[in-house]
């Protein structure tokens, strides 16, 4: 008797088995003609059947090139790290680290003219224009941890703040990057333990980092079992550090335990009464990955406000509705926003979903029975942070078993799709992408 595929290897979780190319393809609607640039986005698509967990699969880059209103070319590729080539990886046995034996599957971005494929447990892997793999990428040696998947560009300096998280003591380093480059920071930060942090945040004048108790049990940390879970002792609560004293004090404050995977965005202001704050949105979850739970766990968006004085933080949901994978304009990456978006995913269909991040206002775009939408990033269509603009997001096609490439109006989501693009093959749910601009030389 055939034996089921595990969930994660079954219906559009199932890796694609070859790399393609393809040119000129299908649109239905039109494209922005002053759109000029790749849409990547990275996922799992195990090369073998090893693979026991879907976050273990090795990354695979999906991306379309768009020239001036067309759809030049589809082109997938893995991302060819020590583990995909040569079968290195973590060490099981004590929680150790070989930082090229990531698997790369989890984001992509560009810094300095580098695009970097990403995973948090190793260094980054640089890729080509054609998404060919480079190598590993250690800023020239500097860095000595791992490197977050989740990287904040400042958009006033144009330096990239970071962290890696570690199994071992120091369990925790902060790392900033110059506009050009160049490792400049990196310092540890004191916590109690090795818990997974997976995202940050970034404003204006600080960083704020989650530590939350879902925290690395070695008798899960066995080949191909998730090597986290929750505890009930840890506790959970925000460090806040300025960026002007990088490595100044790290002032903890506690929050009711949860976990997040991801930040909205983060901003300072001023409180009515004068008093100095932080204002976070973050996908909240209420616990994840108890061992003793049979039920899944799903976020919802929460408002946090740090008051600094005080060192109290208020804790508020903002909407009732599952969601994930939450953008911004990242122009205003730790500036005050006013929309974000993020998306939904069910068994009939999915929807993108655009929050007013001050009334509270939902808007949301569906996209019909069976059709699941990933992560979309938001693509400027002007000069104004904040502005006009579009989202990008992959969609998967159920009854079809497809995949299109669609672009909606980011300013309003119940708008028909401004264009779909037809897609060569079927792209996995994967994790997190961008539209990468060409840059004028």
């Amino acid at each position: 008797m055939q034996t089921a595929p595990a969930p994660h290897l079954a219906g559009n979780y199932a890796p694609v088995e070859t790399e393609l190319t393809a040119y000129d393809l299908p649109v239905t609607g039109q494209i922005p003609p002053a759109l000029t640039g790749w849409y990547l986005r990275n996922g799992p698509n195990p090369h073998d059947a090893a693979s026991s967990h879907w976050f273990f699969g090795d990354g695979m880059i999906h991306g379309v090139r768009i020239e001036s209103g067309r759809a030049v070319a589809y082109r997938n590729r893995w991302v060819r790290t020590s583990t995909f080539t040569d079968g290195a990886r973590v060490n099981d046995v004590d929680g150790t680290l070989d930082l090229t034996a990531g698997v790369a599957n989890t984001h992509v971005v560009r810094h300095a003219g580098r695009t970097l494929a990403l995973v948090e447990s190793s260094y980054p892997y640089e890729l080509t224009r054609e998404l060919g793999t480079v190598g590993p990428y250690d800023f020239d040696g500097k860095l000595r941890t791992a490197m977050t998947a989740h990287p904040k560009t400042c958009p006033v300096t144009g330096e990239l703040h970071f962290f890696g998280y570690s199994l071992t003591a120091p369990y925790l380093t902060y790392h900033r990057a110059n506009a050009a480059g160049e490792l400049v920071i990196s310092r540890p930060i004191d916590v109690a333990g090795a818990t997974m942090n997976h995202d940050f945040a970034l404003t204006a004048g600080h960083a704020v980092f989650m530590d939350l108790p879902v925290v690395f049990d070695l008798e899960t940390a066995k080949p191909g079992r998730m090597p986290f879970s929750w505890s009930e002792r840890y506790g959970a609560r925000l460090g806040v550090l300025r960026r002007s004293d990088p490595y100044g004090e790290v002032r903890w404050v506690t929050i009711d335990p949860c976990y997040v995977f991801h930040t909205l965005n983060a901003y300072d202001r001023i409180g009515p009464n004068g008093q100095e704050q932080i204002v976070l949105h973050v996908m909240r979850y209420p616990e994840l990955f108890r061992r003793d739970s049979t039920g899944s766990q799903q976020a919802t968006l929460w408002r946090w406000t740090i008051d600094l004085a005080t060192g109290i933080v208020h804790e508020q949901q903002c909407d009732d509705r599952a969601a994930e994978f939450p953008r911004i304009d990242d122009r205003l990456a730790g500036l005050e926003a006013r929309h974000g978006h993020a998306t939904v995913t069910s068994a009939g269909g999915g929807a993108l979903i655009r929050y007013d991040l001050r009334d509270g206002a939902v808007t949301s775009h569906s996209f019909g029975p069976g059709r699941t939408p990933g992560e979309a990033a938001f693509v400027p269509a002007d000069d104004r942070p904040g502005g006009d603009g579009w989202l990008m997001t992959y969609v998967y096609d159920a009854a079809a078993g497809t995949s299109d490439l669609v672009i909606l109006d980011g300013t309003d989501l119940t708008a028909p799709a401004v264009a779909t693009i037809q897609l060569p093959v079927r792209v996995p749910f994967g994790f997190h992408g961008n539209w990468l601009a060409d840059v004028p030389a």
